[in-house]
């Protein structure tokens, strides 16, 4: 029987991953993610599981180590954040090309400099071409649910790609509330027993990993790599009906939000939705046709339903919490591409905001709405919600 418990989104995922049991689990701590793989350490020191547990000493090591396990055939899991990630970058690429399923919770917190600790999505936008899965979550549920889908979708035979699950840091990461977890054997019974494709122990089979790759196949594999992410496009619908099957809870691309007759839309990643959400509401009652959308999935990037959601809507706003120096906003730049075909392309308006885990009130989101019930938005500027000039 499913299990109510007040924890934080780092214990929901820790515990997520206490379900799935992995083989490895490599890890440095960070500032907001320690707390997972604190929680996660004291499992293993419980004899709750029987994943080996590998300290080691930078985050550079600990993608290095989860590739070398996962490459071995084990099922391997790590965490980081914002810094520790850009540490990881060199060995994140190589996850990715060597299609190797690793799962990774983020806890978004912003990239230096200056050094921040606090929450914004510059961490995760700074990994968004290296080829990963990205999932996001708006709260503890959604972070515990989302890294269980993530292994489920990672080591799908025609996918075999690693995958990223994004919570905000402090605000879902140290965050209590109410989460329902599924029982142990129905998490382990959804993700399966690992069988690795071609694990480097199969000493009567034996392959290369991460060889010398030049202007002969480089070109391939990537091609390759392409490929595995339109198969992940593709395989998210079966997992999420499999997933809502055992837990009740229904995902999808996009989570849609009052958007049934919406006129004036605000789309946004995470935590923030639930205040947008709020905003939303409020909006409704004075008449206002406000709705929202919520991307549960940014890689592989769902263009072809953001296009059919936003259609005809008089005005969308996209919020980032994060900025693209010299370029439009990560996720702007794509929602407003996604709208190229549209045959009736709606009013659209870029905002950034929060950066550093500044607050995210109320007050400042109902400012996107003003701006386009006065037909006051403009394609081309980047506007900024509570920034002190």
């Amino acid at each position: 029987m499913p299990t109510r418990l007040a924890v934080t989104g780092a214990a929901a995922v820790a515990h997520a991953m206490r379900q799935i049991n992995p083989d490895v689990v490599a890890a440095y701590p960070i500032t907001p993610q320690t707390p997972i793989v604190e929680y996660y350490a004291q499992f293993v020191a419980d004899g709750l599981v029987d994943t080996v547990m590998v300290p080691v000493e930078s985050e550079h090591s600990a993608m290095s180590a989860v590739v070398g396990s996962a490459a071995a055939g084990a099922r391997t899991m790590t965490a980081t954040a914002a810094n520790g990630l850009a540490l990881m970058f060199e060995v994140v690429y190589i996850a990715a090309s060597m299609r190797l399923p690793i799962v990774m919770p983020i806890v978004n917190r912003a990239l230096s400099g200056p050094i921040n600790i606090h929450g914004d999505h510059s961490d995760a936008y700074s990994v968004r071409d290296a080829g990963w899965i990205q999932l996001f979550s708006e709260n503890s549920q959604e972070a515990y649910d989302m890294t269980i889908i993530a292994t489920k979708l990672a080591e799908r035979e025609e996918v075999l790609t690693p995958a990223m699950v994004n919570l905000d840091g402090f605000i879902t990461s140290h965050g209590v509330e109410g989460v329902d977890l599924l029982d142990d054997e129905v998490v382990r019974d959804f993700v399966g027993i690992w069988e690795p494709k071609y694990p480097l122990l199969d000493v009567d089979n034996p392959i290369t990993h991460g060889p010398l790759d030049l202007f002969d196949y480089y070109f391939e594999h990537h091609r390759q790599q392409q490929e595995g992410l339109k198969n992940a496009y593709k395989a998210l619908p079966e997992v999420f009906a499999e997933y809502e099957k055992i837990s009740g809870r229904k995902y999808d691309f996009l989570d849609l939000y009052r958007m049934e007759d919406a006129e004036y839309v605000m789309i946004v990643l995470n935590s923030a939705a639930s205040t947008a959400k709020y905003v939303v509401d409020e909006l409704r009652e004075q008449g206002i046709k406000a709705g929202l959308i919520k991307p549960w999935v940014f890689t592989p990037f769902p263009k072809k339903e953001l296009l059919a959601a936003l259609e005809g809507r008089k005005a969308i706003m996209v919020l980032d919490r994060a900025m693209s120096f010299g370029k439009e906003a990560p996720l702007y730049s794509l929602v407003k591409s996604a709208l190229y075909e549209a045959k009736d392309r709606p009013m659209i308006g870029s905002y950034v905001y929060g950066l550093g885990g500044r607050d995210v009130t109320p007050a400042m989101l109902k400012v996107p709405f003003e701006d386009a019930l006065k037909g006051d938005l403009d394609p081309n500027e980047e506007r900024y919600l509570g920034l002190k000039e």
